[in-house]
């Protein structure tokens, strides 16, 4: 699908809109929540505009790319429980929430730091 000129994430995979980058290929775009449920909130976007989720054609990449990011916030500050919300109104591209819980570390952290203290740990 092709990509939206009103769309916030659309405008961010171009580099219109600055991010806190965690993760990036071909593919997908990782970066933190401008309004974070939790130091650490992420967001894994497919680069091409989808609505929802279910509309993106390479699901199970998608998925992959979401459990790497997940594992890597594990190891990141020390917890066992990463939320995943899979909502979608907030924004209309697909989109998964990932949410750090009950931190142990890194926690403090300003979000440039919390970014690169994420991408340090994706293997």
């Amino acid at each position: 699908m092709k990509d939206r000129q009103d769309c916030i994430f659309c405008k961010i995979v171009k580099g219109e809109l600055p991010s806190y980058k965690v993760y990036e290929d071909s593919q997908y775009m990782v970066f933190l929540d401008k309004f974070p449920r939790a130091p650490g909130h992420c967001l894994v976007i497919p680069k091409k505009h989808h609505r929802w989720i279910w509309d993106v054609p390479e699901i199970g990449s998608f998925m992959e790319v979401a459990k790497k990011i997940a594992d890597a916030q594990r190891k990141a500050f020390g917890t066992e429980m990463i939320v995943a919300h899979v909502i979608g109104d907030e924004v209309p591209h697909a989109h998964i929430w990932l949410v750090p819980q009950r931190h142990t570390q890194n926690e403090n952290l300003q979000a440039e730091e919390i970014a690169k203290v994420i991408r340090e740990q994706v293997g």
